[in-house]
């Protein structure tokens, strides 16, 4: 092959592999070196140039011309020289052009081997440049290969995979299917970087909203959070930076257009829309829809929510396996307990008895009375918090006695909340019993 022919077959390798030019130049420049330094045992009388532009690549040595050579590598004799250049003389230097094809066809196999291996590094790195910087993006790829815990996709001539735990559960796919994927992870590893995609991530569903949705593209529009178990159900929850426009309504679109081609790219997976809110309470009541909540308690220290609902609702409100309460926690990002109202009644019933004072309680002597008083247990709850132990440091309870004030206690509450409903049923008719008040007032509240 001409070194003419070798540059045409290098620049066609720059366009074929997406090369720099100025990094192929240099990986032939140091691949030719090499052969060099094989062939002859040094470099320095050597000048390497590679012009990929020009179509040039050529070996130049340098030798000085003596009487007689003892070196063939530096220098060459008078007559030699003047073959070329008749007008030479002894201690000039003659510059000889180098034909790689006189280095031997193992030395070539070989430098083709270190150039194919250096390529190959440069088309790693820059596979995982390009990757790397492409995370959190979609793309079209081919399924290639299926197997039982991944697949295979050629995206760009460029391979990815997609692994079981990114994969849609109710998905089943087939080679030569086209696919889109969120760009994930690239790791990096012995055998080259491998590019990990997701159709399971949070990320793909928010990139397809970006896709179908002009105005979360744009920014005005801008989705708050996202809580998602792939192939089942999706909650989102949105938000306007533009009070003409309507956040949920832009995001299902005319007719419902934008949202169910979402859906459909997702396999039919089921997606609430609900408008975000800075108020916990609001954020909570919307995330658990369909179902619609009586009363939210929130504890914002513990992030615990309380959601009581009618009874024919609390099983819309749970959703198949829990999903929805789950989904409606990782939206907000508090825990959520959801009770029905009938429920909730009888704990704040069962509550305010306990809250009861001591005198309320049967076979409690004066004395008993006093004491508690003394140690500052005035109700039923108090001591059942105490135990017999916390009785026992009040001066003048001893073991006997804090174990009799704790069983009748203990009995007092337990009659008290088996027949919580009965009681409050009459009292709430009479209208005449301090505790059916604060029975009361606490149900008004519900």
């Amino acid at each position: 092959m001409a070194k003419t022919e070798l540059a045409e077959a290098f620049s066609q390798l720059v366009k074929e592999k997406h090369i720099d030019r100025d990094v192929l130049t240099e990986i032939i420049h140091s691949v030719l070196e090499a052969m060099v330094r094989k062939r002859f045992g040094t470099t320095e009388n050597f000048d390497i140039y590679v012009n990929l532009e020009k179509g040039v690549i050529e070996i130049q040595q340098i030798k000085k011309i003596v009487e007689k050579v003892e070196d063939p590598v530096t220098e060459i004799d008078l007559e030699t020289a003047r073959k070329s250049e008749p007008d030479l003389e002894v201690g000039e230097e003659f510059l000889e052009i180098v034909d790689p094809a006189t280095f031997g066809r193992r030395l070539i196999v070989s430098a083709k081997q270190n150039l194919n291996q250096k390529i190959r590094e440069i088309e790693k790195q820059l596979t995982y440049d390009e990757y790397k910087n492409r995370i959190g993006e979609i793309v079209i790829g081919d399924v290639r290969q299926i197997t039982r815990d991944e697949v295979f996709l050629n995206v760009d001539r460029t391979e990815v995979v997609m692994p079981r735990s990114e994969q849609i559960p109710t998905e089943r796919y087939h080679r030569g299917e086209t696919l889109r994927a969120v760009v994930k992870e690239v790791r990096e590893t012995p055998r080259g970087p491998v590019i990990i995609v997701s159709r399971a991530d949070p990320m793909f569903l928010v990139r397809l909203f970006e896709l179908e949705v002009p105005e979360i593209y744009e920014g005005i529009i801008e989705i708050k959070a996202i809580a998602r178990e792939p192939g089942e159900r999706t909650k989102i929850a949105v938000f306007s930076n533009d009070k003409r426009i309507d956040a949920v309504g832009a995001c299902v679109g005319m007719k419902g257009i934008r949202i169910q081609s979402i859906v459909r790219e997702l396999n039919n997976e089921k997606i609430d829309i609900v408008p975000w809110s800075p108020e916990p309470e609001i954020l909570v009541q919307r995330a658990l829809s369909p179902a619609k909540p009586s009363k939210i308690i929130l504890d914002e220290d513990r992030r615990y929510v309380v959601a009581v609902f009618p009874d024919d609702q609390i099983s819309l409100a749970i959703g198949r396996g829990g999903l929805n309460r789950r989904l409606a926690s990782r939206l907000t990002g508090y825990e959520i307990e959801t009770i029905k109202e009938s429920e909730y009644r009888e704990r704040l019933m069962k509550e305010a008895q306990r809250d009861q004072p001591l005198d309320t309680v049967e076979g409690l002597t004066a004395g008993m009375l006093k004491k508690l008083a003394v140690g500052d247990f005035h109700t039923i709850q108090q001591v059942l918090d105490a135990g017999v132990e916390g009785l026992m440091e009040v001066p003048g309870i001893g073991e006997k006695t804090a174990q009799r004030i704790y069983e009748l206690v203990k009995a007092a509450a337990e009659e008290k909340a088996g027949g919580g409903e009965e009681q409050e049923t009459a009292e709430e008719a009479s209208g005449e019993q301090e505790e059916g008040d604060v029975v009361e007032e606490a149900l008004s509240e519900a």
